[in-house]
């Protein structure tokens, strides 16, 4: 087949889609398709930041304004046309008569914008946008979710027919696994973090969903269980919520606490390696792709017990309820005696969430959407 990908603008920065994009691109082409990446590209906005000011509307203007007539030109050289991230959904508005499918990674933006989500209020231009996101969903011709719950969230928002989607479960990018104690310590050294003392680990970025308050309260009750065991916690991801640092401050937990940001894939593996646990008490996800990664490294996941987290991690992970922290803490501590048994289960439970099961579902998806075209 001849596959057109529709991948991100580079400088929203938005890594974890321009990997997604990179991978799908590799692997499909290493299935002997034939496949191109196009993505809108800075024209006016140039090097300017894109997250404010002049920057933002002019990359507005390069995303919204040019870049399809660049679309319009490239589609009809290619058989199927995969819109890779939702967010660029309405380009779909431009695909008429040609086979496409779009990748709906979540709906949670969406659902913050028609205001189901108080605890995120949008801006008038975020509602705006993500308007042309939820029209893109409803014209495109085929959407795959990543897991169930987006997709339940999807058909609901958008009122598709269920018989227009499916879910294929997205594989790690990068072959995360367990590696040598030393060889970890070393790279954690580097990174000016003592991994010699136990911590409790989380990846997440500081948005309202991934329940950072909620993080750090479970660790205060879980500390106090694991006396006279002095656990820190280590966070992966952006600047702590104010109410975080508030919460940390009450609680003289400021110094067992640490932040770091820019790891790499092998520092995040050494971390997951050596980390007691991964503590992750999202209310709401697309994926959950912490939840794998740390399964993959051998690392005990306590989690949301709420899909898609409990979809990804089986019967490997142990699960709670975000919202009563001390109940929390206390399954926690009382499971952390089985750590080498959920660690091995966890190694089991990656095993579904492969390249080729990924790569399948979406040749399956792109093999339907053009049969129906053909059909019609």
């Amino acid at each position: 087949m001849r596959i057109l990908l529709i991948g991100n603008y580079p400088p929203d920065k938005q890594e974890s889609m321009l990997r997604y994009a990179d991978l799908m691109q590799r692997e499909l082409a290493a299935r002997g398709h034939e496949v191109a990446l196009l993505q809108p590209q800075p024209i006016l906005a140039g090097s300017r930041p894109v997250s404010g000011g002049l920057g933002k509307w002019l990359g507005y203007i390069d995303k919204f304004v040019l870049f399809p007539y660049t679309l319009k030109r490239a589609i009809k050289d290619f058989d199927v046309v995969h819109i890779c991230d939702h967010s660029n959904s309405m380009y779909a508005r431009y695909l008429a008569g040609v086979p496409n499918v779009a990748t709906c990674h979540d709906v949670l933006a969406i659902k913050s914008a028609l205001g189901e989500v108080p605890e995120n209020v949008v801006s008038a231009t975020g509602r705006k946008l993500q308007q042309m996101v939820l029209r893109g969903l409803r014209k495109a011709q085929y959407i795959i979710c990543d897991s169930e719950i987006s997709r339940a969230d999807m058909l609901r928002v958008t009122g598709r027919p269920a018989s227009t989607s499916t879910v294929v479960y997205l594989s790690l990018g990068f072959p995360y696994q367990p590696i040598p104690r030393q060889e970890a310590l070393a790279r954690m050294d580097k990174l000016g973090y003592d991994a010699r003392t136990p911590f409790f680990f989380h990846v997440g970025a500081a948005a309202w969903y991934k329940n950072r308050l909620g993080l750090v309260q479970i660790f205060d009750q879980l500390q106090k269980l694991l006396v006279p065991v002095e656990p820190r916690l280590l966070f992966v991801g952006g600047a702590l919520e104010p109410q975080v640092q508030r919460y940390l401050q009450q609680a003289g937990l400021e110094s067992r606490v640490t932040r770091l940001t820019g790891l790499s894939n092998e520092d995040l593996q050494a971390a997951y390696s050596l980390a007691e646990a991964l503590i992750f008490p999202s209310l709401q996800e697309g994926f959950g792709w912490p939840v794998l990664e740390a399964q993959s490294c051998g690392c005990p996941v306590f989690a949301t017990n709420r899909r898609p987290m409990t979809e990804l991690g089986g019967d490997a992970a142990v699960y709670f309820d975000p919202a009563d922290v001390i109940t929390a803490a206390d399954i926690i501590a009382t499971s952390l005696p089985n750590r080498t048994a959920i660690r091995n289960a966890g190694l089991d439970n990656v095993r579904r969430f492969t390249v080729q099961q990924m790569i399948d579902g979406y040749v399956r998806a792109y093999q339907h959407v053009i049969t129906a075209s053909n059909y019609n």
